[in-house]
């Protein structure tokens, strides 16, 4: 098999794919075919390549021009028995060190991050059955089956779709997942547009498919963003630039401060060595101890607060070269967006309120003309709520990061809506029958088994929700 990037996956039909990786896209491969493609593949994971060692990271800490200067200028206090300064340099070089080196090595662990992404456990068809087995055992041939909430565990070309909805955000910046079919595109369509395909680390928000596997691990479009936060070049920063210019010129009046004090005491009658030592003193007294320290903490604090922000900055200094931006261009709004919807206004045959409360976090109250109601008290709101709360296939949680949606962000904002009222998102109900959202019907119906009957919840575009015979 030639590698992926030899073959455009999604121009091919459903059995030229399965033909050319030399699998069943019915029966799955064999588990000795399998055994044979893992040697020869590899496992499905990202490969960590030249991640920096812990005290590389720590020296380099120590590679500024200043921090050189001010090195030299506590050995030298210690050698004219100026011990308190020295003890104070040497401090404010450690602690520059140390907060260099915590944040870098916190980045150096993107690798970890991106690992994450990946499930790790798929549903696979091998020797005709369906199984499930550890993502990392997939190799290219491999039948994976997806359903709703499945992450992607390899890169697919889908061979079955059933009202297939992807959530691509992570991978191509779409805010609102695409629909997928099995027909082929075109050769030259972009990756957003190569509906044909599914790719690693995206997850399934509607609808079912099988995809057979044409790329794992490295090989992977999430693969090729692993390969590059890897591979990024180290170039100095503006800042780096100045601080480093600076650093040779206080070196240089440093040293020139200490020639012409000692020449011109000696020239005055006074001893070589005591006016060497003068000088040496002014010198050192020219270095700014504080500097160093001043610039770390303020770039510190300015990674800190962007990786709160879900920014992943691999070295301090890079903070300035983004303060340093003005024009910053993109594609589609998405792109620039958290990815996250939220009910603020809700309409009624009698009434229409505003939801108060942003992101997924269930946080919010209900307002008529301002004032805040009791949603419990309202029942056609609660019907409402109660539909779009079971009709729909997303959910939310909570990590150290904040809240967060699995799922279509639209079915998540009515999720988080319903929790706002107090209604329970895991609450149990006995599912009757369900009715997937398709281009067609253009609407998504859960018919719920109650005691004494049934209770139809449609959710979809409003011209076509009319009363009909049957969901």
């Amino acid at each position: 098999m030639a590698d992926k990037d030899s073959r455009s996956w999604h121009a091919l039909g459903v059995q030229e794919v399965a033909s050319r990786l030399n699998t069943d896209s019915g029966q799955g491969l064999s588990r000795e075919d399998a055994a044979r493609r893992l040697q020869q593949h590899g496992f499905n994971e990202f490969e960590v390549v030249g991640r920096t060692p812990l005290y590389r990271v720590l020296f380099r800490q120590f590679t500024d021009a200043l921090i050189i200067i001010l090195l030299v200028a506590a050995g030298v206090s210690i050698a004219i028995g100026e011990a308190v300064d020295a003890i104070a340099i040497l401090i404010i070089v450690a602690l520059n060190g140390a907060l260099g080196f915590v944040q870098e090595w916190r980045a150096e662990r993107a690798m970890e991050a991106l690992q994450r992404m990946l499930a790790p456990r798929c549903a696979v068809i091998r020797d005709g059955h369906a199984q499930e087995i550890d993502a990392k055992e997939l190799v290219p041939g491999d039948v994976v089956v997806l359903e709703v909430g499945d992450r992607v565990p390899a890169d697919l070309r889908l061979v079955e779709a059933l009202n297939l909805r992807v959530d691509e955000s992570s991978l191509t910046g779409e805010s609102a997942p695409v629909s997928k079919s099995i027909e082929p595109v075109d050769s030259d369509a972009p990756l957003a547009e190569r509906s044909s395909q599914a790719w690693m680390g995206t997850a399934i928000t509607n609808g079912r498919a099988q995809g057979v596997v044409v790329a794992t691990g490295m090989e992977t479009e999430f693969g090729r963003i692993a390969d590059l936060t890897q591979s990024v070049g180290d170039e100095t920063t503006p800042l780096q630039r100045k601080l480093t210019k600076l650093g040779k010129q206080l070196g240089m009046l440093g040293i020139g401060v200490s020639l012409l004090i000692a020449v011109a005491g000696w020239l005055m009658g006074r001893e070589l060595v005591e006016m060497f030592l003068t000088g040496i003193s002014l010198a050192v007294a020219v270095v700014p101890e504080g500097l160093p320290a001043v610039v770390t903490i303020t770039l510190a604090l300015g990674v800190r607060a962007m990786v709160r922000r879900q920014s992943l900055v691999r070295r301090l200094h890079a903070a300035e070269t983004l303060g340093s931006a003005t024009v910053i261009c993109t594609d589609k709004t998405g792109t620039l967006t958290k990815n996250e919807m939220t009910i603020q206004h809700i309409w009624l045959p009698e009434m229409e309120m505003d939801v108060t409360g942003v992101g997924y976090a269930p946080d919010g109250k209900f307002q008529l003309n301002g004032q805040e109601i009791a949603p419990q008290e309202n029942p056609g709101l609660i019907a409402l709520l109660e539909t779009g709360l079971r009709c729909n296939h997303a959910r939310i949680a909570q990590d150290e990061g904040g809240w967060y949606a699995m799922g279509d962000p639209t079915e998540a904002a009515l999720v988080v809506a319903a929790c706002k009222a107090g209604l329970d998102a895991e609450g149990s109900t006995q599912l009757f029958s369900e009715f997937s959202f398709d281009s067609r019907r253009k609407r998504m119906t859960v018919i719920e088994k109650r005691p004494e009957s049934l209770m139809a919840h449609v959710k979809g575009a409003p011209e076509v929700l009319v009363i009909q015979n049957g969901p």
